[in-house]
């Protein structure tokens, strides 16, 4: 018994040591938010007078380096990047520098979140190392905000520039030049801030710079600029607009795409559909006939020529003040076809044109020969435009509510430039009821100026679904609307082009303007919304985030309410 009650003590014993380890067990405490302390440098933060070309930045914990060629901002920018290093985790960083630096200038190093804990990955958020050649640090700011000039939302990463003007400064710096200061939005702002500024007169420049050279190039980089000199020290807040430039026409050596068709790359968006560049083809001496389309979404045009038996051809390309003439070599290649599709397959919408896109180009149309009946076999009145730019042949016609209808293009209705004709083609097409759309009735107020451009767009700015031009009216109607969250975009045309036109820099114009409704617009199926909209309010990208939050909260509580 006394065996078997010292067994029973021991193993409840047991039992309990087992029980208390748990309860007691190491679950490595609270987590660690904070970020990683600078504890010394050399030489020291906001040193004067510096002559060497290494700096070493001391830390109270292990780091590690993230996103540097984006997060560091160098100012006045180097022309040689420095060699930083480790590249692994470490405790302090060493930073080589390989340019000669200006005498009496106050360089800023901003690391941005750069410079994080090894294991939280907490940011020591804009630390900057400052030092000044001369004998002081200079201690102006400037600060301002960026924004699209067409686009809903600006992007990231936007640079900001202050060229000093003096007698050296040309338009042309900005091209060939680094700026004297600079400093960046990074990822989560648009605003910016210089700081650490000399006083004098400067031009201010905002560029989305793709090629991360600090130097603009019209090609790929969106800019923004004031057009008047800034004086620093100044308490104003400057607001930059970025677009991109429409370069000049650059045709480029034509491409044999088909035994009947070339393309011709280009370099530039050009309004091309209102004003194509003169294209003349040759074979030796003879002027060939041609068509000149777009290539679809493409920086191409295509030029449709007849077959002909020849090793090469000639092409001059025009427009304005540029000419440019290729000649090259042609091959015996398969030819483009007559191949005719719809981009509407069953439902038509009502505010929708019924389209044809064809892959050649046509020329010649024979509505007697275009049959568009409804489901009681009733004849319905029809036009037709063709959009010989784009090869896309619309059919206008009365569409009523909850309507079947059919088309029928016998042969010989359609003949294309290589005087080929469509075989019989039939498409059905259907109608819902007017309930299954909603209106959207638009107020304007405190509109500044006519002609404008009234857009919805998608909810995200980037696709346009409907248009009105304005010279006057305040009441805007789009009726019969897909259900949607739009957004309203309204263009002041100040050319009175019927487009939105950019801005450039060398010519010291700016875009049209633009403005954005602070607001989505939901618009219901069998609803009428009727929205005022005060101009004169500026979209502000912060309270639309706001409401995306709050509808998003609303929803959710719907949800599990429901």
């Amino acid at each position: 018994m006394l065996k078997n009650a010292l067994k029973y003590i021991s193993f409840i014993i047991l039992i309990s040591m087992i029980s208390c380890a748990k309860r007691g067990s190491i679950t490595g405490g609270l987590k660690d938010t904070l970020a990683p302390v600078l504890v010394s440098s050399f030489p020291k933060n906001y040193s004067t007078n510096f002559t060497g070309n290494t700096i070493t930045l001391n830390f109270d914990e292990y780091i590690k380096l993230k996103n540097t060629n984006k997060q560091l901002i160098i100012s006045p920018p180097f022309k040689n990047e420095p060699i930083i290093t480790p590249t692994s985790v470490s405790k302090f960083i060493k930073i080589e520098i390989r340019d000669t630096l200006q005498p009496n200038t106050t360089y800023s190093l901003n690391f941005g979140q750069a410079i994080q804990d090894n294991n939280e990955g907490n940011a020591l958020n804009q630390f900057k190392y400052i030092f000044s050649t001369g004998p002081y640090i200079d201690s102006l700011k400037l600060n301002g905000k960026i924004k699209d000039s067409y686009e809903k939302y600006v992007d990231n990463f936007v640079s900001v520039m202050l060229y000093e003007v003096n007698d050296k400064f040309k338009d042309s710096t900005i091209y060939k030049e680094f700026p004297r200061y600079i400093t960046n939005t990074l990822d989560s702002m648009r605003t910016f801030q210089f700081e650490n500024l000399k006083a004098g007169k400067y031009l201010l420049v905002a560029l989305k710079d793709k090629g991360s050279n600090n130097k603009f190039n019209p090609k790929d980089d969106k800019i923004g600029f004031l057009k008047q000199y800034i004086t620093i020290p100044t308490d104003s807040v400057y607001e930059l607009e970025l677009f991109k430039e429409v370069l000049p026409l650059k045709a480029f050596k034509p491409i044999q795409a088909s035994g009947n068709r070339l393309l011709l790359p280009y370099e530039g968006k050009q309004n091309f559909k209102n004003d194509k560049p003169k294209i003349v083809l040759k074979n030796g001496n003879d002027i060939l006939e041609t068509i000149v389309t777009q290539f679809p979404k493409k920086d191409s045009l295509q030029v449709w020529y007849k077959p002909l038996k020849a090793d090469s051809l000639a092409m001059e390309v025009s427009k304005e003040n540029y000419t440019k003439k290729f000649s090259f070599k042609i091959k015996a290649l398969k030819k483009d076809t007559l191949n005719i599709k719809a981009v509407q397959n069953g439902v038509i919408n009502f505010r929708e044109r019924f389209t044809l896109e064809t892959e050649t180009p046509l020329v010649k149309f024979d509505k007697s020969k275009i049959k568009l009946v409804n489901k009681d076999s009733t004849a319905v009145d029809f036009t037709t435009e063709y959009d010989e730019f784009d090869q896309k042949l619309y059919v206008d016609f009365k569409k009523e509510p909850l309507e079947k209808y059919n088309f029928t293009f016998f042969p010989g209705a359609l003949t294309d430039f290589y005087e080929k004709s469509n075989d019989t083609l039939s498409f059905k097409l259907s109608t819902k009821e007017v309930e299954d759309y909603g209106n959207l009735i638009l107020n304007l107020q405190n509109v500044k100026r006519f002609p404008i451009i009234v857009e919805i767009t998608n909810k995200k700015g980037d696709n346009v679904l409907a248009s009105e031009y304005s010279k006057g009216e305040t009441k805007i109607v789009f009726n019969l609307l897909v259900p949607e969250e739009f957004t309203v975009r309204i263009i002041y045309d100040d050319n009175k082009n019927k487009i939105y036109d950019t801005g450039n820099f060398l010519k010291k114009t700016y875009s049209e303007e633009v403005f954005y409704y602070q607001k989505g617009i939901d618009v219901r199926s069998n609803w009428d919304v009727d929205q005022s909209i005060d101009l004169s309010v500026p979209f502000n990208p912060e309270v639309e985030k706001k409401e995306d939050v709050k509808k998003q909260k609303q929803a959710e509580k719907k949800r599990k309410a429901f």
